[in-house]
């Protein structure tokens, strides 16, 4: 958490958008660790989920991203929750900022909830086994079999430059492996969702990151097809399959409560 040498301004931690008509706590651990209320600030028939905080900035360290992201998860075991942008607060705990946000922004936030009612978001990440997709490569890729054969008869200080280009051979088969697998599972899952995002791999060997956004009704079907999918893949792949998720990735809501 970032501090200066000042007093700490007291204010308001946002973390989500919510349907409900009333005043409303909720038994979960408000970001800081201080025992603070999370509790609903109310318009009409929609509220901002907020609790006190002593702090006005929140670095994104994994203490504070969790303590976020599991009050949002306890807030969406009864209500549908639009999440708030990490680290929005108030300048104070006058809820009447947040009152003019919520009566400003009503229709936006009620176009928002009433598309996200009853959907929830899950992830997949799909990572190639590192010597089952090497040795499929050299079983499919006949050029890159030969020359690995070839190598194994030459003096290894020797083939150096034999060496680079049979990387950089091996390199581009796993993409064009990675890519023929990712549309295999693409298109077993995305006719059960509402929407997809494919998200940034990170390491050589990530075939898929993606977020799906499907019917609370749709995720038995959804669950059958990942684990058909692992049952077919799983000596080639590891799925690592997570949910429920509030809709990060098609909901996310940038507030300058400063400007309200």
């Amino acid at each position: 958490m970032t501090k200066s040498n000042e007093k700490a301004t007291e204010g308001l931690y946002l973390y989500g958008i919510i349907r409900h008509s009333e005043k409303t706590e909720f038994d979960a651990q408000a970001i800081g660790g201080n025992g603070n209320k999370v509790f609903t600030v109310n318009h009409r028939d929609i509220c901002a989920v907020v609790s006190r905080s002593q702090d006005m900035r929140y670095e994104a360290r994994r203490i504070f991203l969790t303590a976020h992201q599991l009050v949002l998860e306890h807030v969406m075991k009864q209500f549908t929750v639009l999440p708030i942008r990490f680290s929005t607060l108030s300048s104070s705990f006058d809820e009447s900022k947040i009152v003019r946000i919520l009566e400003k922004e009503y229709d936006k936030f009620d176009d928002l909830l009433k598309e996200m009612d009853g959907k929830k978001e899950l992830g997949l990440k799909v990572l190639a086994l590192e010597q089952p997709i090497y040795n499929l490569i050299l079983s499919k890729y006949d050029d890159i079999r030969a020359f690995k054969e070839k190598l194994a008869k030459l003096d290894p200080e020797k083939a150096h430059y034999q060496l680079m280009k049979i990387g950089e051979m091996v390199e581009k088969a796993l993409e064009k492996e990675k890519e023929f697998l990712k549309e295999k599972i693409m298109n077993e899952l995305l006719p059960l969702a509402n929407k997809s995002k494919e998200n940034d791999n990170y390491g050589e060997r990530m075939v898929l990151n993606a977020a799906f956004l499907i019917e609370n009704e749709t995720e038995p079907d959804f669950d059958k097809a990942i684990n058909e999918l692992d049952e077919k893949y799983g000596d080639l792949l590891t799925f690592k399959y997570v949910g429920t998720l509030p809709p990060y990735n098609f909901v996310n809501l940038i507030i300058n409560i400063q400007e309200n």
